[in-house]
């Protein structure tokens, strides 16, 4: 029997990254505009819709392996079109409730006058902390255990097994949990040089995406630790 043209799986695979590609698309033009005539991000309402297109855009790319061994499960096991669906929503929609948990600190910050309107810290020891932080936190057995569970979709999928769209979403978020927990550093120091700077948005997403490969990862994750520790005292030297 032919598969029915419009379900495709190809067509899910490319709206898929049709997301991503706009997000970024929006996140470009937001910076730019930015750039040309700053703009007032501090309510929660515009500050929330920012980091939940930032977070399809940076996150998306980093999810790509897990969606391709679901892929596998449809033709080899009893996946299917709408529990891929469902993992992917499952998966984002953990970063959309982390983009209102990271919207509600941004603000205030900035009402504690710690942060520009645009998202950049006005306090080197914010920025020493933040750094520090997640440098830290690159060496700690809960990254490791998080990034152990990213790197190996095709043994969660073994062991927390749902079928149907519903399964999908519960094991999307179950992963996007581990995700959040793993990458929060990460995203957290963008408010050292600004949230909107892309330079940062684009290497952070490498460096998540990276990360999440055994045979890269591995030999990553402390030199990213070592870099931000670096930059740290780099900080700290400043303040004394």
């Amino acid at each position: 029997m032919k598969p029915v043209p419009f379900l495709s799986p190809n067509l899910f695979w490319l709206a898929f990254f049709v997301v991503i590609l706009a997000a970024w698309w929006v996140m470009y033009d937001m910076a730019m505009a930015m750039g040309r005539r700053p703009m007032n991000m501090h309510d929660f309402g515009p500050l929330f819709v920012m980091w939940a297109i930032m977070m399809a855009a940076m996150m998306g790319p980093t999810f790509v392996p897990t969606l391709a061994t679901y892929d596998d499960l449809i033709r080899s096991a009893n996946g299917t079109r709408a529990g891929w669906v469902g993992l992917a929503l499952g998966y984002l929609g953990m970063w959309v409730v982390f983009a209102a948990g990271i919207s509600l600190i941004q603000t205030m910050l900035i009402d504690a006058r710690l942060l520009t309107r645009m998202g950049r810290s006005m306090s080197d020891g914010l920025s020493l902390v933040l750094v520090a932080a997640a440098g830290l936190y690159q060496f700690t057995a809960l990254k490791e255990r998080c990034l152990e569970h990213c790197r190996s979709p095709m043994l969660q999928f073994l062991a927390h097994w749902r079928p149907g769209f519903g399964g999908g979403v519960i094991m999307g978020a179950h992963h996007g949990a581990y995700c959040v927990v793993c990458c929060w550093g990460l995203m957290a120091i963008g408010f050292v040089g600004g949230v909107m700077d892309l330079l940062w948005m684009g290497g952070a997403t490498v460096l998540m995406t990276l990360e999440k490969i055994p045979a890269i990862g591995r030999w990553l994750t402390r030199p990213i630790g070592l870099a931000l520790l670096a930059w740290a005292a780099y900080i700290l030297a400043g303040m004394i």
